[in-house]
């Protein structure tokens, strides 16, 4: 199964926090992601990485 790229807006929702939050914890290193164009993308396992519920 494939890890779902997410946008900053959808990563943003699921944490309940605002866009610049989830740019800071990218600029930080805290979440990775990749840049795609002018925006950046940010995969599931990533984020479930960061809030500690790492699948694998």
């Amino acid at each position: 199964m494939g890890d779902k790229l997410l946008t900053v807006n959808e990563v943003a929702k699921m944490l309940r926090v605002s866009n610049m939050t989830v740019y800071r914890l990218v600029r930080n290193k805290q979440i990775h992601a990749v840049k795609v164009g002018k925006n950046y993308r940010i995969k599931q396992s990533d984020v479930d990485k960061y809030l500690g519920r790492d699948s694998g």
